[in-house]
């Protein structure tokens, strides 16, 4: 099929007014379409046309078009607008100028690949899915990231309302008024030295963490820390041993390394190591030992130094994930297991998206001095060194004691939040609801009896705005798996609580049996 008449195929395209008419406007102005909602401008749906035209065929190579003054003419439009869609279409390749003969359609048939077949097979699926990896197929099947991140009760997510943002600012400010080249381009390698220093001296006063700035690695976040460290210790096939329940980000991050997940049950006392896992080192044993993750409890010593002597004989590497150990209430944080190690087996990842604000994208790994300089040139070769004038800002906030003070006025806040959402729980359900996880975090763990599907509730209470992960998701082996739902409550406000809660109850009561 041809066009007969490049003229009437543009009339078919472009929008117009409510009188029916093409808006004679100049240049880049915009028409208005029928419905009275504003349309692309008129010489952009010029080039688009005629791109679609010759890109489906209907206008073929070598016809010369109308001139620009002849085109505008036929239309009723300025000239400059014709003029703009000839230039642009002439700029990508689609038309070319002939000195003395006029603008004609460029030759783009493609060129012919050798051996290629004559005929390309369209995606038979619409969704992608079937030309996923086996590895990407899994993470998109198991992924636990949820489209909402704010409001009851979505876990792990701070009060950014409350967040100091004058003193943020005024930093920021600071460092704009400098203009330092060195802030605006990529990092040094590990990560900005001010900022490194002042996590190794805050590590090192509020968890016991034996470390010096060197050893300090500015990441991502946790998800970051966990590649660069399997990347750079592990190989595909490995094996790491996680705790069941666990973080879906931990179980994700290996299995799209090639790293297989070996699920640990935990009891009251943290991981439980058997013979059977024993007789079989792995490369990494993954662990939250000061406030396990989601259920909330603390690894006990005796269980802390097994795994520490095992990994110092066996070879393995500990990567201990102190994700929220800031908010703990009624007593002072825990030390890290970092701080027990005299062997160098673990590494020590951190994140200041619970603290300060997720989007920040500023996290930390500290790893043995040995493998400082490894590690900090790895993550400046994979990942490149970025936002160094927000870690140029960071420091400062650190340095001038807003982290702490933030720290100390967040943890009284998320008490009181804890204090309202166990009352509203224990008000519709008593002692018949198990809660865990009470004495630190940011979450409360709700146990469900095991006839009460989790999941049906999450999804109803999604219905009606309220997110509460179901526990089950977090396990491993189903064969263990408990029903409960996870209840974030620091970005809750204190009025919005109870309410909130009310809706949940009355889901879970219908769907208790």
């Amino acid at each position: 099929m041809r066009i007969a008449s490049l003229t009437d195929f543009l009339l078919m395209r472009i929008e117009r007014g409510a009188d029916g008419r093409i808006a004679k406007t100049r240049g880049s102005a915009k028409t208005t379409a029928s419905n009275g909602n504003a349309a692309a401008p008129l010489n952009r749906q010029i080039y688009l046309a005629i791109r679609e035209a010759i890109l489906s065929q209907l206008l073929p190579s070598g016809l010369q078009l109308p001139s620009s003054r002849d085109l505008a003419g036929e239309l009723g439009i300025s000239r400059n607008t014709v003029t703009y869609a000839y230039e642009q279409l002439i700029a990508e390749g689609y038309l070319e100028t002939r000195p003395g003969s006029g603008t004609f359609i460029a030759d783009t048939t493609p060129d012919q690949i050798p051996e290629a077949r004559l005929n390309t097979l369209p995606l038979t699926d619409p969704s992608g899915q079937s030309e996923l990896s086996a590895h990407g197929a899994q993470l998109i099947r198991q992924a636990g990231v949820s489209d909402l991140q704010w409001g009851a009760f979505m876990p792990g997510v701070p009060d950014v309302t409350l967040f100091p943002n004058k003193i943020w600012s005024r930093l920021q400010n600071k460092h704009w008024r400098r203009s330092r080249a060195e802030l605006l381009t990529y990092g040094e390698a590990g990560g900005y030295l001010p900022l490194r220093e002042a996590i190794a001296e805050y590590l090192r006063m509020a968890r016991s963490v034996n470390c010096n700035a060197s050893q300090v690695i500015i990441t991502t976040g946790i998800h970051q820390s966990l590649d660069i460290v399997v990347k750079l210790l592990g190989e595909h096939g490995d094996s790491a041993w996680v705790e069941d329940p666990c973080y879906w980000g931990t179980r994700s991050v290996l299995n799209s390394l090639g790293i297989k997940p070996v699920a640990i049950p935990v009891d009251a006392e943290g991981m439980r190591m058997r013979l059977a896992n024993l007789r079989q080192p792995p490369r990494f044993i993954c662990a939250t030992p000061s406030h396990q993750y989601p259920l909330g409890m603390v690894m006990s010593l005796s269980r802390r130094r097994m795994l520490l002597e095992y990994a110092a004989t066996r070879k393995v590497w500990i990567i201990e994930d102190d994700y929220d150990s800031e908010f703990r209430y009624g007593s002072r944080p825990l030390a890290s297991l970092q701080g027990m190690d005299t062997n160098d087996r673990v590494l020590y990842m951190g994140t200041f998206s619970k603290t300060m604000f997720p989007s920040l994208r500023i996290g930390f790994l500290v790893v043995p001095e040995s493998l400082a300089n490894a590690f900090a040139i790895g993550v400046s070769e994979l990942y490149r060194g970025s936002q160094v004038f927000l870690q140029a800002i960071m420091a400062d906030f650190m340095t001038e004691g807003h982290f702490a003070s933030h720290i100390r006025r967040m943890r009284v806040l998320y008490a009181e939040r804890l204090q309202l959402l166990q009352a509203a729980i224990e008000r519709h359900f008593g002692d018949r609801i198990t809660l865990t996880g009470g004495e630190a975090g940011l979450h409360l763990a709700l146990g469900l009896p095991p006839q009460c599907d989790d999941i049906a509730i999450s999804r109803a209470a999604r219905e009606v705005g309220i997110v509460a992960r179901p526990l089950s998701r977090y396990f491993m082996n189903s064969d263990t798996a408990r029903n409960g739902l996870l209840l974030g409550y620091a970005c809750v406000p204190n009025e919005q609580i109870g309410p909130a809660f009310d809706k949940l109850a009355a889901i879970i009561k219908m769907h208790w049996k």
